[in-house]
């Protein structure tokens, strides 16, 4: 690949020669979230119709979906670290009210869930992966429900975290520590990356990694950074990482 971006300023005290391993974020950081769950609600949305058209028509009032999702987290404080949970039970709350199968949650879950792997990769993913997973191993860390294999990444990793299946999520210190410890390392060790301040700068910090903050978004560039402990890095894009790493080495 081509490094041709160079990186914001961080605090200017990232320490390369520290970096045995790479922590990623998958959402945000990899491709673009949204884009990828309004087109898994759509899928979802059309098979309702084929098969619960009462929840379907329940949906599309205003304010219902928001209302229900805000309900099943109130109820099921337990799932806050699991998004598929969640969703799952929104759906079944949303086929009880409209007088349906509640049966019929799983089906319809697993329908928005195939589609919610379907991800559209920025374009800068795949070469950073390439060059990043040749220099270090990288690891998978997510507070979101995409499965590295599932969505086409997988190969890159030596290992992958999400809250749901380890049971806790970021920016609590477990899920960075066992990340690092997958690959006989300890959290100094790692260098993570994320595009969530408080999730994953602050987390990462907290835990004793290094932490590189992706700021896709040219108006954040410009937020005052109100969270204490910068991050060791500022970048506009992973291109931008692989040329800040290339060039301390």
């Amino acid at each position: 690949m081509t490094l041709e971006t160079p990186a914001l300023a961080g605090d200017g005290g990232l320490d390369v020669k520290r970096i045995q391993a790479i922590s990623l974020d998958l959402d945000d950081t990899l491709w673009p979230i949204w884009p990828t769950i309004e087109r898994a609600e759509r899928v979802l949305h059309a098979w309702l119709l084929r098969e619960a058209p009462k929840t379907a028509e329940l949906l599309l009032t205003p304010g219902v979906l928001r209302e229900l999702r805000e309900a099943t987290a109130r109820e099921r404080s337990d799932l806050a670290h699991d998004l598929s949970a969640l969703r799952r039970e929104s759906i079944r709350a949303a086929l009880t009210r409209a007088g349906e199968d509640p049966a019929l949650a799983e089906p319809a879950f697993d329908t928005f869930f195939a589609e919610r792997q379907r991800v559209e990769l920025y374009d800068d993913a795949l070469p950073a992966l390439k060059w990043l997973s040749e220099r270090y191993p990288l690891v998978a860390i997510s507070n979101g429900n995409a499965d590295v294999h599932r969505t086409g990444v997988g190969r890159w990793f030596r290992s992958a975290f999400n809250a749901r299946e380890f049971g806790s999520g970021k920016p609590h210190a477990p899920i960075f520590r066992a990340a690092a410890a997958s690959v006989g390392l300890l959290p100094r060790d790692v260098l993570h990356v994320g595009d969530d301040a408080a999730l994953d700068v602050v987390g990462a910090l907290d835990c004793g990694m290094q932490a590189a903050w992706l700021v896709r978004n040219a108006d954040d560039e410009r937020t005052p950074w109100t969270l204490g402990a910068r991050p060791q890095l500022i970048v506009p894009n992973l291109h931008a990482l692989c040329m800040a790493l290339d060039g301390a080495r």
